[in-house]
């Protein structure tokens, strides 16, 4: 459900609401929050609550560091493990500067700019997000280990999966926050587990991947465990996965679908260092589903993009190279925009790759390109990139390219 700012306020007072958090995240992804008293929600809604940005990564230093949030109404959600009385809820917000003009560094209203320019074009977006997470043991400080929580082994069950119950009360607190899981299973990697989310605009799927990793984290925690996304967490075992669904409408037969994915391998090389920010995403690439051409296929799970096998508004392509250390709202927004590119200039998609690149021999991979092969080459291409330069702002583009 979304709500209005009236029917916001209304909830607050019937339901004993006595937090409000209202939720932001820095230029690389990592959620930010504020919390607020509810007598202070009206000033919230018409003026913004200020903070010092200073401290936060990518937002700049001392100099002029106050940033307003404005909570978006539509976002609020009950935050199902805090107290029953005096419940805790959370808004998702923009960011601006006090003489209300957008913050450069906001990167959810990077994307709904993104989103914005897709609607004036003719075209909507549909994104659905697959992450991958490890759980580690604590140690007896309550300190994350490397020990995995089990060694179940791809879509295995209990007892071997001991994460099955942790999966089940995570798409159980999930559902209560209004978020719509669509499946859950042990992943390859010991200890290492999957949920996926059904599709939804881009805003919505990005806010649900930042609830997701909070949820996930607060859930293993109460557990006794420690939830671990980064890009490779062991050495010698698969890394975590941040699998991107995304289909357009109209999709015009499969044209604009093709179309799209043309405009999204033409651009990905440029985009990596946003898909993949950190130097341990580069030692994925190449093993274990992680792919390291710019290829494609249909139901192929060695390629870059596949097209899963799927009819009519379940129809999508897969990119599946990002990891979850990647800022969803700008992973989704560039997305767009390649995808923009592809169906605005009827990009024609190379030969579908109907093969096992892992397996493949020299002689067969030379003829494909390469993604980046470590996090130097990708903020140089990044750098380099006309097509990022037109839709970035110059401030996140910098961060990234010259941390």
């Amino acid at each position: 459900m979304k709500y209005s700012k009236e029917e916001v306020m209304q909830y607050v007072q019937e339901e004993d609401v006595k937090f409000i958090r209202l939720a932001f995240c820095d230029v690389y992804g990592k959620q930010k929050n504020i919390s607020i008293m509810p007598q202070e929600l009206p000033r919230a809604f018409e003026y913004g609550i200020a903070f010092d940005a200073s401290a936060i990564a990518g937002f700049g230093d001392e100099t002029y560091s106050d940033l307003l949030l404005h909570p978006d109404a539509a976002t609020l959600s009950l935050l199902p493990w805090r107290p029953e009385h005096g419940k805790v809820v959370r808004m998702f917000s923009g960011i601006t500067y006090p003489d209300g003009k957008p913050f450069a560094c906001d990167t959810r209203s990077f994307l709904q700019k993104a989103m914005d320019d897709a609607t004036k074009a003719g075209y909507a977006f549909s994104f659905g997000a697959e992450q991958e997470f490890y759980l580690f043991e604590l140690d007896e400080n309550g300190r994350p280990t490397k020990t995995p929580y089990d060694n179940a082994g791809y879509m295995d069950i209990a007892p071997e999966d001991r994460g099955e119950n942790i999966r089940r009360e995570i798409c159980l607190t999930l559902e209560q926050m209004g978020i719509r899981p669509e499946s859950s299973h042990h992943e390859e990697g010991p200890g290492q587990n999957e949920i996926d989310f059904r599709y939804s605009d881009a805003l919505t799927a990005a806010d649900n991947a930042l609830t997701f990793q909070t949820v996930v984290k607060t859930v293993a925690h109460r557990n006794g465990l420690f939830a671990d996304f980064s890009p490779k967490p062991l050495e010698g075992k698969p890394g975590n996965g941040f699998h991107i669904n995304m289909s357009v409408k109209p999709c015009e037969g499969s044209e604009n679908l093709c179309y799209m994915i043309a405009g999204v391998l033409d651009k990905v090389a440029e985009m990596t260092a946003f898909l993949n920010p950190t130097e341990d995403s580069y030692r994925r690439f190449g093993v274990n589903k992680a792919p390291r051409y710019v290829s494609w296929s249909s139901e192929n799970r060695s390629q870059l993009v596949r097209i899963p096998a799927a009819i009519g508004e379940y129809r999508r392509a897969e990119l599946r190279s990002p990891d979850p250390a990647a800022n969803p709202y700008l992973a989704f927004g560039l997305m767009i925009y390649a995808g923009l590119y592809g169906i605005q200039n009827k990009l024609d998609l190379p030969n579908a790759a109907n093969i096992n690149l892992y397996k493949a021999d020299a002689q067969t991979l030379a003829i494909y390109k390469k993604l980046p092969e470590d996090l130097p080459s990708a903020r140089q291409a990044a750098a380099a990139s006309d097509f990022l330069k037109e839709h970035l702002p110059a401030a996140i583009l910098g961060i990234y390219c010259n941390p």
